[in-house]
């Protein structure tokens, strides 16, 4: 993605410093736990696709536009600081956890400031429309990552159950981000529509590409176990599949077990069966659907470098290591 960064590197070295300035704090574990996320080698593809979609709509040099993308990357750092607590997770991005680092009570607590450094932002921006999206947007984060909780090591969730989950938790601060850039534009429903279509597609796909590489990938590129959401007890849509397409079968029966057991020592086993029977190729060809109708959301647009940079962030969500 480093192309698409070229294309707006004054705007993204604005957010950087904009970032800076606003995790600065008299309480230095904030700063502490704060800046060790935020400078933790993350893609920023959120501020990427909403710095994106402004400069295609000619918006890229409006200030609110940075303080826009700044706000969306404190909420996803946020999420991902409590995420990793209810998660209990010790690895993230090849690094340890802020909870592993830090403990459980003050991850949570400072996810809760960036959190409140966020919603700041989008006060000074002065639009309610913005507002009341993200705002939106941040109630089916909440609600996606509940109801993932309660589907923990429920075997009988569906590709429907899945495909809400990852909705909320995942696509809908993209589809977010690109339709309040377009609020932002002055831009039109139509366009306002057609960008947080594209966002949400791009959520999904990106996701769903997340879950594949869980069991697909390796943990050197990954920077995290292989298997994570196993061991969670998490069914995503590779599990989801394998289960469907193994039947009533002995593999099937197998693979219930190791789920109910959160059984890593035998991933090597479930990643073989999730390849054999199919559901990993199912998996990606979904993933690859996502990509390509969030592409196609992108024809409202006039044609220029920050489409055909939209389109290619499509394309990489599913053509990735990590």
């Amino acid at each position: 993605m480093q192309s698409s960064h070229s294309l707006v590197a004054d705007q993204f070295n604005d957010v950087n410093t904009l970032i800076t300035e606003q995790l600065n704090s008299e309480v230095g574990l904030v700063e502490n736990i704060s800046h060790y996320l935020v400078d933790s080698g993350g893609k920023r593809v959120r501020p990427l696709v909403t710095l994106l979609s402004a400069a295609a709509l000619g918006d890229a040099k409006h200030f609110k536009q940075i303080q826009l993308a700044t706000a969306i990357e404190f909420l996803h750092t946020a999420t991902l600081l409590h995420d990793d607590v209810v998660d209990m997770s010790t690895l993230r991005r090849g690094k340890p956890t802020a909870n592993a680092n830090w403990g459980n009570a003050s991850s949570v607590l400072v996810g809760d400031f960036v959190y409140s450094k966020a919603f700041e932002l989008l006060v000074a921006i002065g639009s309610l429309p913005v507002m009341d999206v993200l705002s939106h947007s941040t109630t089916k984060i909440a609600e996606g990552e509940v109801k993932q909780l309660m589907l923990i090591g429920d075997l009988s969730l569906s590709q429907a159950d899945y495909f809400d989950v990852i909705r909320n938790k995942t696509a809908v601060l993209f589809s977010g981000c690109c339709r309040c850039a377009a609020i932002i534009a002055d831009s039109n429903s139509e366009t306002q529509n057609a960008l947080a279509l594209y966002g949400l597609h791009l959520g999904q796909a990106f996701q769903i590409f997340d879950d594949y590489l869980d069991y697909a990938g390796n943990a050197d590129d990954l920077g995290k176990n292989v298997g994570d959401d196993l061991a969670e007890g998490k069914l995503t849509l590779p599990l989801i599949e394998a289960l469907r397409l193994t039947g009533s079968t002995q593999d099937n029966r197998f693979l219930q077990r190791i789920i109910e057991e959160k059984d890593l020592t035998r991933i090597d086993a479930v990643v073989a069966l999730c390849r054999e029977s199919g559901a990993l190729d199912h998996t990606l060809a979904v993933a690859h659907a996502e990509a390509n109708a969030a592409k196609k959301s992108l024809a409202v647009l006039s044609q220029s470098i920050y489409r055909d940079a939209l389109s290619d962030i499509a394309d990489q969500a599913v053509h990735r290591k990590k």
